[in-house]
């Protein structure tokens, strides 16, 4: 069986027709592939943001309750060299620019072939622009609420001219390309391909910077509001108009519809190639991306449904169910799902589960609950039909834990190069040693809501609208109890439960 993964980063499910009938915007290759797909309805990340999420893919192990952003750890098993151990040839396309960053080492060095498509973001592919260099106003723009990212941007892709230069163009047709060469080898394949858009900054180009609103006005609006830091991002949005945030909505917009044209390039590989009856296809991403309907963007703690539910659609040749499916599944069960496909040993997973009978047993039983969160702050829990946040009650003991002393790059974090405090066994099932590191919480980081508790029935408010934390006692406490069983299940560290006020 081969296995194609896709991921497309910063996908909204409330913008696709596939999960919203009113979604106005076009994105007809992934419409293409839903209808063939079957489609998870209750799918959530994991760890957040990127490289947390990317653990749990490579791996199948959460990281959110042990550390920040990092490499892969020595002692991980990683998928790509399971499936090349089996016999599979592996490789990955992506633009995904924090995998060549030392922060996020050992993860694309697990493929037997990486093609790594420069310049997103702050990639440091192209010499910086000048600081007296003069620059287009929609870099000033950018550079007035992130000093130092629309120049290092600007520097990557001013060149850049048709839509062919820009990065989904780039990276799904070279994953194209690899299908047709690679498709009719005696070897299966397992085949990554990410792409960093719809990702911030929100740049396009003409037709899709003017598809849902006016591209000129990024001459006078930002199209890179801050977030990372709570107080820049008050700060914008209490001068932003509605207009200016309409306009990044659209550009958000455009960019999704750019990424979808392309997404096509490998649907038609997929179909010349006649690969469908012996692939297995996954469309997913990492998170969402708030875009300030409750007055934040980004994916930031609290992990509202809004970023939180994820899209995820999946074409196996034996799914027998063609019904969308409802059981909660999330992030870290992609490792376990896919060497189920390629015949291997899934339990092997620390917390990953293959949601592979799902699709061939008609099977529905999976998970009666889920954790998820960002490292050193609030941690969620749901049910599928409640959700509960529980935000940290003190600023009490935080460490990491790892056999290694390392930077994270993760901007919730003062700092993680400090002298560990112990060194010992900490995390349940790994026989090496590790360093017991302490770490602080910038302020900065924590958001208008970041110390709230909060209580939401998703079957009557899906939009997450009314705490009833207070209102209803008997499920809070019953949520609690769940959160706290599982917290316990993945054998959180004892600070974890101090901080939350979670009892053990």
């Amino acid at each position: 069986m081969n296995v194609v993964l896709v991921l497309i980063d910063s996908l909204n499910r409330r913008h696709l027709t596939a999960y919203n009938d009113d979604s106005q915007v076009d994105t007809p290759n992934l419409t293409r592939f839903a209808k063939r797909a079957c489609r998870f309805d209750n799918h959530f990340v994991g760890s957040l943001p990127c490289m947390p999420a990317r653990r749990e893919i490579y791996t199948g192990r959460k990281e959110m309750l042990w550390r920040p952003w990092g490499p892969i750890e020595p002692y991980d098993d990683r998928l790509p060299k399971l499936l090349e151990t089996a016999g599979y040839t592996t490789a990955i396309v992506t633009d995904h620019y924090h995998y060549w960053e030392n922060e996020a080492h050992g993860y694309v060095q697990s493929f037997q072939s990486a093609e790594l498509v420069r310049g997103h973001e702050h990639d440091f592919w192209k010499s910086p622009i000048q600081a007296e260099a003069p620059v287009p106003d929609w870099v000033d723009n950018i550079e007035r609420w992130r000093p130092g990212s629309g120049r290092r941007y600007y520097s990557n892709v001013c060149d850049f001219g048709d839509e062919s230069d820009y990065f989904p163009a780039r990276v799904f047709s070279s994953a194209a390309r690899w299908l047709n060469t690679h498709a009719q080898q005696s070897r299966p394949f397992f085949l990554q391909i990410e792409s960093f858009d719809v990702h911030e900054p929100f740049d396009v180009p003409e037709p899709y910077a003017s598809m849902y609103g006016q591209g000129s006005e990024r001459q006078r609006f930002t199209l890179w509001p801050p977030y990372q830091d709570a107080v820049d991002l008050d700060a914008f949005l209490q001068e932003a108009s509605e207009e200016e945030l309409d306009f990044i909505r659209a550009q958000y917009a455009g960019k999704l519809t750019m990424v979808d044209r392309w997404f096509g390039e490998v649907l038609d590989a997929l179909d010349e190639q006649a690969l469908w009856d012996k692939t297995m296809v996954i469309v997913t991403t990492d998170h969402g991306h708030d875009l300030a309907e409750r007055g934040k963007f980004g994916k930031q703690y609290p992990h509202y449904d809004s970023h939180a539910n994820i899209p995820l659609l999946v074409w196996h040749p034996g799914t027998l169910n063609q019904s969308p499916v409802t059981a909660l599944t999330q992030t870290v069960d992609y490792f376990s799902t896919i060497l189920n496909a390629a015949g291997l040993d899934s339990s092997i997973a620390p917390h990953g589960r293959s949601f592979l009978p799902l699709l061939t047993e008609s099977s529905s039983a999976h998970r009666e609950a889920i954790l998820y969160g960002t490292f050193g702050q609030g941690v969620c829990c749901t049910d599928g039909e409640w959700t509960i946040f529980k935000s940290p009650e003190t600023d009490g003991s935080l460490n990491y834990y790892s056999p290694m002393i390392y930077k994270a790059i993760s901007d919730t974090l003062v700092d993680t190069v400090v002298p560990p405090a112990r060194h010992g066994h900490f995390i349940p099932g790994v026989d090496m040693a590790q360093w017991q590191v302490p770490v602080e919480i910038n302020a900065r980081s924590l958001h208008a809501h970041a110390r709230t508790n909060a209580l939401y029935h998703r079957t009557d408010d899906p939009d997450q609208q009314y705490n009833l934390w207070d209102r209803e006692p008997s499920q809070r406490e019953r949520m609690l109890k769940i959160l706290s069983r599982l917290m316990n299940d993945e054998g959180a560290p004892d600070e974890q439960f101090d901080r939350l006020g979670v009892p053990h």
